[in-house]
Order: structure tokens, then C-alpha cells, then sequence
């Protein structure tokens, strides 16, 4: 399988609009695609979001968890603000999720819509404490499951689960994949990471990649590298 640039994504997890211009204009011209989390979408906001998704491919990764009809009005805007992928927690349950579903059926264009499973930055002790008693390994295929049986497009989830969660549900589906670091590199606060090289070969389909490039003295360079990397 030939490996596109635009598998690659990365997480402009900085807090000025700024610096995440500046970020965009060093890493555009390599064919990436972009990720605005939390930090990024407090600051700089909504019109920022839809201006950058106007020009190139927008992960907008706000993770929405609440009750049905509150996270169908979040993914509405969301979706109207013309982004790529959107997301939102599959712990969450099924009626949340077939809410997120339908809120987009009157999009003539919708974004791909993922399920986060477990958090990257989990592992299973972290899980055991929240009352959970089903190991991360298991959680994971689980969640996947009934992302799909609600209609979602894909799923959030470690480079350590991917294969797990390609056999379990059955079918196609996109992995969106965090927790990625070239070889060789910290873990940072990390708790189930993989290489660039290692996602790819496990059959996934898209690396989120942040501190590995935006703190890079080179951001193009170090992604030049982990798309090398990549295949």
C-alpha cells in the first residue's frame, strides 16, 4: 500500500493562532493534514477552524461526551464548520452516538465521524481506578464494535490496538492513530505508543503526530522524517 502524505496528521497543540499559522505555512507544502484539539480551539476558535478547513484537511478533535441531544448540536456546528473528521468518546454509549450519527445526515458533504476508545495516555491500572474491571486490550475492540454498529466511520485508538480492532468489527474502518513517536523518542505522557513504521504495518490508516514535529527546532524536517518513516 502506498503511504500518502495526508495519513499523516499533525496535532497543532500550541496555544497562539500564531504560532499555529506559522506551523501550517512550514508543514502545508508536504500534503499533511492538521489536527485542532482543545488548546488551540479555545484560543483561537471557531472562525479559525472554519478558515484553515477552507485551504487543507482539519481533524477538528474536540472529543464530545455528554448527552444525546447535547453532543448532536455540538457535531452539527462542528460538521458546518467544514472539517475532515470530528469526534467524539464512545464511552459515551449507543444513544449518543446514533444522535451524533443522524445530526449529520442533512450534510450533503460530512466528515468522517470517530469513536475515541481509551485514551492514549491510559493504560490499565489508570482504566481499573475509573470502575472499569475490563483490561485495555479488551475495552478497545469493544468500544470499536459499537462505534460501528452505530454507523460511525472509524475509531481513535492506540497503535497497539489496531489490529484487535480491525478484526473485531469486521469490516472496513478508519483508525485514527495518537500516541505515535518516531523510533527512539520519549513517550512523553504516553502510555501506549508506537512508531510511525509500526502503525503502518499494523494496517492503520491515520498518525496523529504533535510534540515529535511542532517542537522541533526543523517541524518540516521532523515530518519529512516520520513520513519516511511511514513508507
Amino acid at each position: 500500500m502506498t503511504v500518502k502524505p495526508e495519513q499523516l496528521i499533525v496535532a497543532l497543540d500550541v496555544p497562539e493562532m500564531v504560532k499555529a499559522v506559522e506551523l501550517v505555512s512550514q508543514l502545508a507544502p508536504l500534503g499533511v493534514s492538521f489536527k485542532i484539539g482543545l488548546e488551540l480551539f479555545m484560543n483561537a476558535g471557531p472562525t479559525f477552524v472554519q478558515n484553515l478547513a477552507k485551504e487543507h484537511k482539519v481533524f477538528l478533535d474536540l472529543k464530545f461526551h455528554d448527552i444525546p441531544n447535547t453532543v448532536a448540536a455540538a457535531v452539527e456546528s462542528a460538521a458546518s464548520l467544514g472539517v475532515w473528521m470530528l469526534n467524539i468518546h464512545a464511552s459515551g454509549g449507543r444513544e449518543m452516538m446514533l444522535a451524533a450519527k443522524q445530526a449529520l445526515e442533512s450534510f450533503d458533504k460530512k466528515p468522517y465521524l470517530l469513536a475515541v476508545t481509551v485514551l492514549t495516555s491510559l493504560d490499565d491500572q489508570q482504566v481499573e481506578e475509573t470502575g472499569s474491571r475490563v483490561k485495555v486490550s479488551q475495552k478497545v475492540p469493544l468500544l470499536a464494535r459499537l462505534a460501528v454498529e452505530c454507523g460511525l466511520d472509524g475509531v481513535v485508538c492506540s497503535p497497539r490496538e489496531i489490529i484487535a480492532v480491525k478484526e473485531a468489527v469486521g469490516q472496513p474502518i478508519i483508525t485514527v492513530t495518537p500516541g505515535v513517536r518516531p523510533a527512539g523518542r520519549d513517550q512523553n505522557d504516553q502510555a501506549r505508543t508506537g512508531t510511525p513504521a509500526e502503525v503502518i504495518n499494523a494496517g492503520g490508516d491515520f498518525l496523529v503526530v504533535g510534540r515529535p514535529i511542532i517542537a522541533s527546532n526543523d517541524p518540516a524536517g521532523a515530518a519529512r522524517e516520520i513520513l519516511l518513516e511511514m513508507g
